[in-house]
C-alpha cells in the first residue's frame, strides 16, 4: 500500500466512521496511480481548447473509425439497472436519500456533483449516509421531530462523484490535493462495495463531464484497479455516463468501447451540455446566443446531440436517459403547476417517442408523470433498446450549428440569468447546491449557463431585442437591482461575495472553465 490520504478537515463522527486508516489508504493507492494521468489528460484538455480557440474543429476522430465501425456492444446491464424509465436526482442529504429512494422512481442517482455544495461537513456526511443507505439503516428525524425512515420498496442507488477537473482541498497526498474524483469514489466503494454485491445490487456510478475517451479509459483503469484490490470481478462496476459536453458528443462510441465491460448508458445532460456548447465555441465567428429560455430541447442543435445519442447507445446495447425535468410544483398555485406539467409531460413524450429508455426529474412529485408517459409507451417493456435509430444521420456540423430560428436577447433574459447566478451563488456559499428559484430546481449546471451567456453577450458584442448593447455598464445596473431585490433570502449574508465572484467570471477577459473553481476556494 502506498502511504495514506492527509486529512485537514475538522474530525467529527462521521469522519470518524468514514476517514478510516483502511479506506484513506485505499484513496491513497487510487491517488498514486491515477492522479499523474488525470492531471496528464486536465492538460490535454487545455490544449485542445487552445487549438479550437485557434480555428481547429471538433469531429470524430480518424484514429477511432475502427472503433466506430466495430460490431460490439457494451455488457449486459444487472437486473437491478435493467428497467429504468424514470431517475430522480439529488444531494446526499440524509432526508433527501429517504425521500428519493422510497418515491416510487427506479433509481435515485445521489449526487456529489453538481446538486451538492462541496462543503467538508456535506461530502464527509454525505458518504456515511450512502453507507447507512445501503445497509438499510438511513433515519432522519426533522427539528418540528417528524421521523423518516427507508420503506420496503427502494430505488437502485447510483452515485455521482465530483468530475476529473475538481479537488478535495481538505484531503492530500503528497502534499498535493487529491483528486476529487477519486476521493467520492474510492471512500463510496472501498465501504459499499461488498455490502450491494451481498444485497444482489452493485456499486454503480455516474460520470460526469468527460470530455473524451481517453477520460473514460482513465475512469475504467480506476475501475479495474478498485475491483482487484478489493477481490471482486471485473465488471461488477457499472457506470453511466453523463454527455454533457460537446467534445464528448463527438466520441459517443469511444467513450463506451472504453468502459464497454462497465458500461451501462449514456445520459443526455442537457443543461451542463449548453453550457459546454456556449463555452467551447465562444470564440466561433458569427455565433449567437439568445436567452436561456429559448434553448430547448426542440431546437436543431440539441435534437442532433439527443438523437446521436440515442443511436449510438441503442447499436451498442446500453441504455439511452433522458434529460432533467426541473420543475418544483407549487403547493400554492395550481395554476403553475398545471402549465408546468404539461410542459414536462411533453417533454417526456417527446424523448420516449425519439427512443430514451427513461429520463430525470428533480422533484418527488414528478415521478407519476414522468412513469406515466414512459409506461404508456413501453408498458412491462424495461427499455426500448431494440430500437436502433437507423433512420438518425447526425453530422458533425449539425453539433457545431447553434443558431435558433428567432432567436433574441431581451432584458428579462438578462435579469434571469443574474438573479439565478446570484442566488445560486449565495446558496452554494452557505453549503446548500440544490436551490429552489422561481419554482425549478437549480444545481451548478444552470448557473454555469447563465454566467457564460452573461460573459459572452458581455464580450462579443451581444444586444437587446431593443437595440441596447449589452456592456459591463448594463450588466452592472442590472446587477444592483436584482441584487437589492435579493436582500431578504435567507443566504443574504453570502450575497457580497456571490456578487464579487459572478463580477469576475462575467467581466474578466480570460473565460473561467467551471464557476466551482474559484467558488471552492472561498467555501468554508
Amino acid at each position: 500500500m502506498h502511504q495514506a490520504i492527509d486529512i485537514s478537515g475538522p474530525t467529527s463522527t462521521d469522519g470518524a466512521r468514514v476517514l478510516t486508516r483502511e479506506a484513506l489508504a485505499f484513496v491513497g493507492e487510487l491517488e498514486a496511480r491515477f492522479g499523474e494521468p488525470r492531471a496528464a489528460l486536465l492538460e490535454r484538455r487545455r490544449q485542445r481548447d487552445a487549438e479550437i480557440a485557434s480555428g481547429a474543429s471538433y469531429g470524430r476522430l480518424a484514429e477511432t473509425e475502427a472503433v466506430r465501425r466495430g460490431d460490439w456492444k457494451v455488457a449486459a446491464a444487472p437486473a437491478d439497472l435493467a428497467r429504468r424509465h424514470v431517475e430522480i436526482t439529488g444531494p446526499v442529504e440524509r432526508k433527501m436519500i429517504i425521500n428519493a429512494l422510497g418515491c416510487g422512481a427506479d433509481v435515485f442517482m445521489a449526487d456529489f456533483e453538481d446538486s451538492l455544495s462541496p462543503t467538508w461537513d456535506n461530502v464527509v456526511s454525505g458518504q456515511a449516509n450512502l453507507i447507512d443507505a445501503v445497509r438499510r439503516t438511513l433515519t432522519y428525524t426533522s427539528p418540528e421531530g417528524k421521523a423518516y425512515a427507508l420503506g420496503p420498496r427502494l430505488a437502485t442507488l447510483v452515485v455521482r462523484p465530483r468530475g476529473w477537473h475538481m479537488i478535495e482541498k481538505h484531503a492530500t497526498f503528497g502534499g498535493q490535493p487529491v483528486s476529487a474524483s477519486l476521493f467520492d469514489f474510492g471512500l463510496y466503494f472501498f465501504h459499499n462495495a461488498r455490502a450491494l454485491v451481498e444485497r444482489h445490487s452493485g456499486p454503480y456510478f455516474y460520470l460526469p463531464k468527460l470530455e473524451s475517451h481517453l477520460e473514460a479509459r482513465l475512469w475504467n483503469d480506476v475501475f479495474v484497479a478498485a475491483q482487484d484490490t478489493l477481490g471482486l470481478p471485473r465488471g461488477t462496476v457499472r457506470a453511466t455516463i453523463l454527455i454533457e459536453t460537446l467534445p464528448a458528443a463527438f466520441e459517443m462510441d469511444e467513450i463506451l468501447y472504453e468502459l464497454r465491460d462497465h458500461a451501462s448508458g449514456l445520459n443526455a445532460g442537457r443543461w451542463d451540455y449548453l453550457f459546454s456548447a456556449i463555452k467551447k465555441l465562444r470564440d466561433r465567428p458569427g455565433l449567437a446566443v439568445p436567452d436561456r429560455a429559448q434553448l430547448l430541447m426542440t431546437v436543431p442543435f440539441m435534437r442532433a446531440y439527443t438523437e446521436r445519442l440515442v443511436r449510438t447507445c441503442h447499436q451498442r446495447g446500453a441504455h439511452a436517459m433522458g434529460g432533467m425535468a426541473p420543475f418544483i410544483p407549487s403547493r400554492k398555485n395550481p395554476e403553475i403547476n398545471t402549465a408546468a406539467l404539461a410542459k414536462v409531460r411533453d417533454d417526456k413524450q417527446r424523448e420516449v417517442q425519439d427512443g430514451f429508455d427513461g429520463t430525470w426529474v428533480a422533484h418527488p412529485d414528478l415521478v407519476s408523470t414522468a412513469a406515466e408517459v414512459f409506461g404508456a409507451a413501453l408498458g412491462d417493456r424495461p427499455h426500448q433498446k431494440d430500437r436502433v435509430r437507423d433512420d438518425v444521420a447526425v453530422s458533425d456540423a449539425d453539433l457545431y450549428d447553434l443558431g435558433v430560428p428567432g432567436g433574441k436577447i431581451t432584458e428579462a433574459g438578462v435579469r434571469n440569468n443574474v438573479s439565478v447566478a446570484l442566488q445560486y451563488l449565495s446558496a452554494w456559499l452557505a453549503g446548500n447546491g440544490a436551490v429552489a428559484i422561481f419554482n425549478l430546481m437549480e444545481d451548478a449546471a444552470t448557473a454555469e449557463i447563465s454566467r457564460a451567456q452573461l460573459w459572452f453577450w458581455v464580450h462579443h458584442g451581444g444586444a437587446l431585442d431593443d437595440g441596447r448593447p449589452v456592456t459591463p455598464a448594463l450588466y452592472r445596473a442590472i446587477r444592483d437591482d436584482e441584487a437589492a431585490g435579493l436582500s431578504g433570502l435567507p443566504t443574504a449574508a453570502y450575497l457580497p461575495r456571490a456578487i464579487a465572484i459572478l463580477d469576475d467570471l462575467v467581466e474578466q477577459e480570460a473565460f473561467v472553465d467551471f464557476l466551482t473553481l474559484p467558488a471552492y476556494q472561498q467555501l468554508a
